[in-house]
């Protein structure tokens, strides 16, 4: 979207050592102005220009203070150090505006809940620790994020990021004191970082789109719970042993026939419910309520609350 086309030499004005064209750069100082318009005072929304000047623009290390270096007599150290570290304000209000203004150009087909492994060396970094991480594919001393994308074939747009904060990094206040967390933070599962990502963003005036993620939110009933109950499509993934109940199940009470009514059925695992089927036929999972008449043959559906 900030793409510029080819340009001549004289086109490019050098700023801290680093080539910038001067039309990318005033649509960019265009934008930041627009979207931290919501910021309260006015040298926190120069330094969310400035900081977003500093890792867009050319210069592949994006530490604080070779960022600076590159914007040159335009930033000072210390002004963004306090803009990033201490200033009180709120970035959900930064990635709300940047949504509102870019999903709709994106024409998402899906909406992406995922987290992400950050490799980090030493301890002091909040939420870091040696856990498993996806990224890398294995256990490491990382940071673990949780995020929701808009995506589409040509481009993709954060909605939301959540830290995710280890339960003894919540439980030890000198660790939490020396970080700068918050008190009110408390522990939350990866899935309900995301849902909560996922339910703010859907109140957002942004195109919707069907929630996509893998097992390690598919399988959690209170995620799957909470999108069900918001009316939101997903298409998630689930373990062999989620139980499911079969297409032809019936919720409604049936008469009474004598003093005993007919047994219930119990929900059963899908690994041995896709041991019933044909291998011709494929299981499917939908955010349609268990009550709806079934999509097709071969088909089962993971009850929001888990069975």
């Amino acid at each position: 979207m900030l793409a510029a086309s080819p340009m001549a030499q004289d086109d490019v004005e050098t700023v801290g050592g680093v080539g910038v064209a001067p039309a990318v750069r005033e649509r960019l100082v265009t934008f930041m102005g627009e979207v931290s318009a919501g910021l309260a005072r006015v040298e926190q929304r120069r330094g969310a220009e400035l900081y977003a000047r500093g890792l867009l623009e050319a210069g592949a290390r994006k530490s604080l203070e070779p960022l600076v270096e590159r914007l040159g007599e335009d930033a000072d150290y210390e002004a963004l150090q306090h803009f990033l570290a201490d200033s009180p304000w709120d970035p959900r209000a930064l990635v709300r505006a940047v949504a509102e203004r870019v999903v709709a150009a994106v024409a998402p087909q899906a909406w992406v809940l995922d987290d992400t492994g950050i490799p980090k060396d030493g301890k002091r970094s909040p939420g870091v620790k040696r856990q498993y991480s996806g990224t890398l594919g294995k256990i490491g001393n990382c940071q673990i994020t949780v995020s929701v994308h808009a995506v589409s074939a040509r481009a993709t747009v954060a909605l939301g990021w959540a830290l995710y904060l280890p339960r003894d990094w919540c439980e030890d206040s000198e660790r939490r004191r020396k970080a700068k967390i918050p008190d009110q933070v408390a522990f939350k599962t990866k899935p309900q970082l995301g849902a909560e990502l996922v339910l703010a963003a859907a109140s957002w005036d942004i195109p919707a789109a069907p929630v996509l993620g893998d097992q390690a939110y598919g399988d959690d009933a209170g995620l799957r719970t909470r999108l069900d109950g918001s009316a939101l499509e997903y298409v998630l993934s689930i373990g062999p042993e989620t139980t499911v109940l079969d297409p032809d199940t019936v919720f409604a009470a049936p008469p009474r026939r004598g003093r005993r009514g007919p047994p219930p059925r119990a929900p059963i695992a899908l690994r041995a419910r896709c041991a019933r089927w044909p291998p011709r036929w494929v299981p499917t999972t939908s955010r349609r309520s268990p009550f709806a008449p079934p999509t097709g043959r071969g088909s089962a559906r993971a009850s929001p609350s888990g069975g």
